[in-house]
């Protein structure tokens, strides 16, 4: 055998082990999740990625549109609804499977930063006409939904409704009407308040938890997951104490 022959050889074998190596595609999972919970899940996302080597595909929107999507295509690993209420209502159709709870979340008033109205600590302010306020969409998102239910208990949901000068989408829509000083007050999230993109621009006030208790946020299996473990991994890091420390920086109670 010439050296001229060996070398090209190796050359080839080479070339085929490199060209395998860049053709094994990675796992991957899809995750379904909540505008209120993009942020932690962004953060185990990577560190899932790192350490097993696969990649995580996050579709964040309103929770009832996420469900829709899972419907439609039926494909995706974890959903991840914004309130237990998305689950309860869709358990019964048998595509979303056991879950755990990775943190709470609560509703609270916000106010422009310095609380420039002098807004108490108190749900009527809500109906106070003089202050420009914003209540969720029921039938999209999970602090919408949480909202009418709570505010239904209380009596003044109505009230609410049509003192508020819009009616949005999601949390997120909520918080930026809040920053670009549009309104006064609005009924969020408590932990989107603590968010690094808004934490200067907005003040949280608690509200009683006798009237709006704490929320669990869920991790739920989805029965179309085509990588099963994996989505467990995910899972078993999410409810971990690392995980759960991810979720506490981020406001989760």
């Amino acid at each position: 055998m010439s050296k001229k022959f060996l070398i090209w050889s190796l050359f080839l074998i080479f070339l085929t082990s490199c060209n395998n190596e860049t053709n094994v595609k990675k796992q991957e999972i899809l995750i379904y999740c909540g505008i209120t919970m993009v942020k932690p899940i962004s953060q185990i996302a990577q560190i899932i990625e790192k350490q097993e080597n696969c990649k995580v595909t996050i579709a964040q929107g309103g929770s009832e549109n996420l469900y829709e999507s899972i419907v439609k295509s039926q494909t995706g690993d974890l959903y991840l609804p914004g309130s237990k209420l998305f689950y309860d209502n869709h358990l019964k159709e048998g595509i979303l499977l056991d879950y755990q709870i990775v943190g709470f979340n609560q509703l609270a008033l916000m106010v422009q930063k310095g609380n420039p109205k002098n807004i108490k600590s108190d749900v009527m302010e809500l109906l106070n006409p003089k202050l420009k306020t914003i209540i969720g969409n029921y039938e999209i998102g999970s602090v919408g939904k949480e909202t009418k239910k709570q505010l239904k208990k209380i009596g003044i949901y109505e009230k609410a409704f049509q003192n508020a000068v819009k009616i949005a989408a999601d949390s997120r829509d909520m918080n930026k009407y809040l920053i670009k000083k549009e309104v006064d007050l609005i009924l969020n999230w408590k932990a989107t308040g603590f968010f690094e993109d808004t934490r200067n621009f907005i003040d949280v006030i608690t509200l009683p938890d006798s009237l709006f208790p704490k929320k669990p946020i869920l991790i739920t299996k989805i029965k179309y997951s085509k990588n099963p473990k994996l989505a467990q991994k995910f899972v078993d890091f999410a409810v971990s104490e690392k995980g759960k420390a991810i979720f506490k920086y981020y406001g989760f109670l």
